[in-house]
């Protein structure tokens, strides 16, 4: 009888442990950190994500990252470099406000080791991605509002290079706690791109502090940080986003706006028509229009001849120096 009761419980024991340490590893990965967040929008560690659970044990593994779009896929290629297999969501040529990914984009980006994104309602589809480990690029930022009645939120934190910055660093220390076979890696790299940045920042400010003018009109509302950095004042012909329509009555306003304020320069998108822009420039005085990118995105030729963020906003400068009347 003896013999038998050991038979019978031997086998429970067994199958109580197992349960045991399955509870065990499950709490051991409820560990917080301020960078990655799970599908849920909850707080996660390294602990908590698959791709460290593994270690990365082949240090010639790369780590698969996919940005939403543009300036976002930049920071992390100067960050990851050949460390990372780095790919962008969003298409080249493709506006980022009106951008829903299809369910094919999706299940492709569900086998992604990391989702790096920009937030402030810009990725409004965020929440359906399921990769496991997410960095938000703009954790710790204060978002400026374009509308407080509808609490429409600017996401154009990456125009002003010292909040780019603060992207940059956490992005950098997503990349660490994910990946940490390569973290001086991206430390380094990080480090390298943080001195161009300051650089840029450097460069607007020597460019723009002669100017006669402080005003100048953008495509959609999208300066807002810049303009607080550097001490200029946007004004907007489509107000928050470049898709919403524009009107007759607005195009008069912001013909005599420009006027008022003595501009001759108007400026459009690389993304959108410009013929809204030509509209306002023929009706003032020696009016012109130049581009002003809000770097959402680059074109098929941009991308080819290898353009860049840094690229694009020197180009900006250059093109808001005219308008500005700087340096004359």
């Amino acid at each position: 009888m003896i013999i038998m009761r050991i038979v019978i419980i031997a086998p429970v024991l067994s199958l109580l442990f197992v349960f045991y340490l399955v509870y065990h590893n499950l709490n051991a990965q409820n560990i917080s950190n301020s960078t990655l967040t799970n599908p849920n929008g909850t707080d996660t560690s390294t602990g908590n994500s698959k791709i460290a659970q593994q270690s990365r044990t082949n240090s010639s593994d790369k780590l698969v990252v996919v940005s939403s779009f543009f300036p976002i896929d930049e920071f992390v290629k100067k960050i990851g470099r050949g460390a990372v297999q780095s790919s962008v969501l969003i298409p080249v040529g493709v506006e980022p406000h009106d951008f829903e990914p299809t369910i094919n984009q999706i299940q492709a980006l569900n086998s992604a080791d990391v989702l790096v994104y920009n937030d402030f309602g810009l990725e409004n589809w965020i929440q359906k991605i399921n990769v496991i480990n997410k960095i938000n690029a703009s954790k710790g930022l204060n978002a400026s509002y374009i509308d407080k009645r509808n609490m429409t939120l600017d996401p154009h934190v990456w125009l002003d290079p010292l909040l780019a910055k603060k992207q940059v660093e956490n992005i950098r220390d997503g990349l660490m706690m994910i990946d940490p076979n390569h973290k001086d890696t991206y430390f380094e790299n990080a480090k390298s791109f943080l001195i161009e940045l300051d650089r840029l920042d450097k460069t607007i400010r020597s460019e723009l502090e002669s100017c006669k003018k402080s005003d100048f009109i953008s495509f959609h509302n999208s300066f807002s940080y810049f303009a607080k950095t550097y001490g200029v004042t946007q004004h907007s012909i489509s107000g928050s986003a470049p898709e919403v329509e524009i009107t007759p009555t607005r195009l008069t306003e912001i013909i005599d706006l420009a006027k008022k304020l003595g501009l001759s320069v108007i400026y459009s998108e690389e993304l959108v028509d410009p013929r809204y822009a030509l509209v306002i420039a023929q009706e003032i005085p020696n009016g012109k229009v130049l581009p002003l990118s809000p770097i959402e995105g680059i074109t098929r030729n941009e991308q080819n001849s290898g353009i860049g963020y840094v690229d694009k906003m020197n180009e900006n400068i250059r093109n808001l120096a005219v308008g500005l009347e700087c340096n004359q």
